[in-house]
């Protein structure tokens, strides 16, 4: 039975598993994140990790929308868990969490679509993120063995620091699902340490303090605090909360192993119809950002390259 430490007023419920393994993947859920961080490292070049929220912007729009991302270039997408207070997200995520529970999307079926997703033969990293109530009220043991059967790659569970982690990360590493944790800007070297050691594959860098949202430029000090993750840090990063354009994908590209845009990519389903888009159209809108960022990402390993000449 799964105890979390440290936590108050929630308890896992420890119901039996509910999603059917068929069609999740046989690959070891480890394996697709370290060969998408070795192809980039081999390239220089830096993921462009992609987020939708699971249920935005319809019911039936989550595998289309990953399964493009997928064919345009991305090798590694977050896939966020909607819930109803997430207070690490901005308010065009806040908004796309409402619009998801409004069509009926739960963890369940989110989970249920990484399964259609991976049938469909999709194999890019899948990383599941989210909050500590929805998982526990799915059953957190439950939630690990269903979410390794679909063909979840990692978590990030964004309330909840490495700290309290506790059997939560044990149960993940013994499935071989990873678990990443968040680092802010203000982190002292003792916590960047902590993160990075607690962290299976990859930590999460907050370009900015606070909630997630695109921002218009990136900031001297976000630079900064990357170049100190990477004397810190013994496995690789990925940094967000905050890219939108290609020049802050150049920017930060030669600082990170990998940008993950957000909000930008809610932005531009929203510029479709939002709630009320054709599928077809969110997943074309979703491409056609994507393919400028990866480009992108080519040009900042080209930079880093050239400043290292």
């Amino acid at each position: 039975m799964f105890v979390w430490p440290g936590r108050q007023g929630c308890r896992g419920s420890h119901r039996a598993s509910r999603c059917s393994s068929r069609g999740g993947s046989e690959v070891k859920t480890s394996d697709r994140i370290s060969s998408a961080f070795a192809a980039g490292r081999e390239a220089s070049q830096p993921l462009v990790v992609p987020f939708i929220t699971a249920g935005y912007p319809t019911a039936t729009s989550t595998v289309p929308i990953v399964t493009a991302l997928a064919a345009s270039g991305a090798d590694m997408i977050e896939i966020g868990m909607p819930f109803s207070d997430p207070l690490a997200d901005g308010p065009t995520i806040q908004h796309a969490s409402e619009v998801a529970l409004r069509n009926g999307m739960t963890v369940g079926k989110t989970l249920e679509a990484v399964r259609e997703i991976r049938a469909s033969g999709t194999d890019a990293a899948l990383i599941l993120m989210g909050y500590c109530n929805p998982v526990f009220a799915y059953g957190v043991d439950a939630f690990i063995k269903d979410a390794t059967q679909v063909g979840v790659d990692g978590l990030i569970i964004a309330d909840m620091p490495p700290d309290e982690a506790g059997e939560f990360l044990v149960s993940c590493r013994a499935v071989g699902l990873s678990l990443t944790f968040l680092v802010a800007p203000n982190a002292p070297d003792d916590r960047i340490r902590k993160v990075d050691g607690a962290s299976t594959h990859f930590s999460y860098c907050v370009s900015v303090t606070g909630v997630t949202g695109a921002r218009s430029a990136i900031e001297s000090r976000t630079i900064e605090f990357l170049q100190r993750m990477r004397k810190l840090s013994t496995k690789p990063f990925v940094v967000g909360f905050g890219i939108k354009k290609p020049e802050h994908v150049m920017t930060l590209g030669p600082h990170a192993d990998g940008v993950v845009v957000g909000s930008a990519i809610i932005d531009a389903i929203e510029s479709v119809g939002g709630a009320g888009a054709v599928v077809v159209d969110a997943v074309n809108a979703v491409s056609t950002l994507v393919a400028p960022l990866c480009a992108a990402a080519r040009q900042a390993t080209m930079t880093a390259q050239r400043r290292e000449a």
